[in-house]
């Protein structure tokens, strides 16, 4: 299975934000949309990722404050990526090895999505429920 099988079924919609947000902006539209990380633009261009994780780290330092710490002081810029055409199994690997929930997915350079851990476990179990069911027929017959 390849990621791009799950985008086709989960969708290509990536949400974002600037990089002149504040990290309290950051809070807001993970908790509005219930997600884990919201990629970070400046204009058009992509410059970052932002996650869970980051805004926790910047909390625990007690002189952060969320309202006016732009979004550029704590996101993650080596971003790792993925294609469309990757396996499954080999960006969940990867994510696993790496310690990150959260991948956007390029095509020809441009964002065409974002994989979350839960979306290769979620299609990683659909696949084993499928060759599980195909080999309880062959047995069977």
């Amino acid at each position: 299975m390849l990621l791009k099988d799950i985008l086709a079924t989960k969708g290509t919609a990536v949400l974002t934000i600037q990089d002149t947000a504040s990290l309290s902006d950051v809070v807001q539209e993970l908790v509005k949309h219930n997600i884990g990380s919201l990629i970070v633009c400046a204009g058009e261009t992509m410059v970052g990722i932002i996650t869970e994780r980051d805004i926790l780290k910047a909390v625990a330092q007690a002189d952060i404050d969320l309202l006016r710490t732009p979004v550029r002081e704590r996101m993650s810029v080596h971003l790792i990526t993925a294609a469309p055409d990757d396996e499954v199994e080999t960006v969940m690997g990867l994510m696993t090895q790496r310690r990150f929930r959260h991948l956007p997915v390029l095509e020809n350079g441009k964002l065409a999505g974002m994989i979350s851990i839960g979306d290769l476990v979620k299609a990683h179990h659909a696949l084993m429920a499928i060759e599980n069911q195909q080999l309880r027929t062959y047995i069977q017959s």
